[in-house]
Parts: C-alpha cells; structure tokens; sequence
C-alpha cells in the first residue's frame, strides 16, 4: 500500500509510506501472490482497512491525518475463509460494524468492529445470490445505505443488485430482494448521498441502469430503460 501527501493546491506530493503485502492463499489460479482490492478509512481517520483478494485478508492500518503515514495495526488484520477472495469493504455509518464483499465465493461476511483498537471479528457469512450457485458469479460493489439500515452487493453473472436488512448488533444480514440491472456486469453501481437513488453500470452492456430506492423498505425500482454508456467500470455523484 503506498500513500501520499496532497499539496495545498491539490497536487501530489511526497510519499508518506509505502508497505507490501506479502502471502497468498489456497486458490492457485487466482491467490498465489496478495492482490489488495481497495482502501477504506474509518470514520474517525484513525484506520484503514484493505481487503486483499490475494491473501484472503482484511488488513488493517493505523492512519496519520496529519502526515498521511500508514502504520500496519497489532494485529494486523483478520482472515477470512480461505477461498473466498475479498474484495471490496463497507462500514457502517454510525455502529461499530463492517462487511467484507468476498468476489470468489459470492458471499459478504459480517464483522464487528472495534473503533478504539481497530480490530475487527467476524460473526456470520451470506450468500449474494438469491438461490444456490451461479456459474461464473462473482461479486464487485458493495454499499451501506445512508441510514444504515440496508447494504448493496453487486453479482457479476447473475447480473443484479442484491438487497438485505442489517439486523442486530452482530450486522446480520437479511436478503431483502435481488433486482436484474437490465445489463450485464455490474462492475460498479453507487448511491445518491441521500439515499433515495441508485445507479448500476452495465460493464458489458455499455449502459447504466437508474433505480429508485426507498430508504424505508430499502427495495429499487428501475425508472425507464437504461442509458447507453461505453463500457462503464466507474459511477461516481458528483459533490454539490
């Protein structure tokens, strides 16, 4: 992982730590060296956490805002189950709970949280796919909604948008619906900063699906046919 220092006009500038992952994991076609997928701050800014496809790891940072300093956290992270291929992560936004998106096995684990140390504890683990095994399935985005009472899984293959409820103080998760993109592989999909919008991109499709979400039941609504867009990878709202 490497990071750096931002100038005061936006310019990068110096490096402020750079730290290489070092493992690998049971899949030999897919796990024979780490692959970090993302980074995500806590947030207080005190913590990232890295999922590494290539390790079946979330590893974790201790983050200095004020130089930019990475710092690997004791401990360093947590295992998840060996095969599954973390991807990509999401925390809540306001309980001390987080979910690993893991893109091998179509599945998302439940972690609880520990803001103070920076650890994290699995609990439970479930599938995105409404019913058994998909060929080719693999997962991509995941989101918490703004009110944090809902998460969003994307499946690449089934080609939808997996809906659940996050219930108790474990972060369980209940599958709410899985609605088709009217696309295919949804590499990235996003949600409004309000929460009543959802936008899937159709990376084969070349087309981006536009939902309606109801933060009260959490379910989307396609409006309309979707809009067509040269192999879409990347959905990002603008800030006003």
């Amino acid at each position: 992982m490497i990071s750096y220092q931002l100038e005061s006009d936006g310019r990068i500038g110096a490096q402020a730590s750079f730290v290489q992952h070092e493992g690998s994991s049971v899949n030999p076609n897919r796990q024979k060296a780490p692959h970090a997928h993302g980074i995500y701050l806590d947030q207080a800014a005190r913590f990232a956490f890295v999922p590494d496809l290539g390790m079946d790891k979330v590893l974790v940072y201790r983050f200095d805002a004020t130089t930019g300093k990475l710092t690997p956290n004791d401990p360093a992270g947590v295992a998840i189950e060996p095969g599954s291929g973390p991807r990509h992560f999401a925390l809540h936004p306001t309980k001390p709970l987080a979910w690993s998106l893991n893109e091998m096995v179509s599945t998302i684990t439940s972690l609880k949280y520990d803001p103070v140390r920076g650890t994290l504890e699995p609990t439970t683990t479930v599938s995105t796919l409404p019913a058994g095994p998909v060929a080719g399935n693999s997962t991509a985005e995941i989101f918490v909604h703004p009110n944090g009472k809902f998460l969003y899984a994307s499946n690449r293959g089934h080609d939808s948008i997996a809906v659940f409820q996050i219930d108790g103080e474990a972060g369980a998760l209940t599958p709410v619906q899985h609605e088709p993109i009217a696309g295919r592989t949804p590499r990235s999909f996003v949600l409004d900063a309000g929460g009543r919008w959802l936008l899937a991109a159709g990376q084969s499709s070349d087309t981006i699906a536009i939902f309606r979400l109801d933060p009260e039941t959490g379910r989307i609504t396609r409006t309309g046919n979707p809009m067509t867009a040269p192999t879409p990878v990347c959905l990002v709202f603008a800030a006003r």
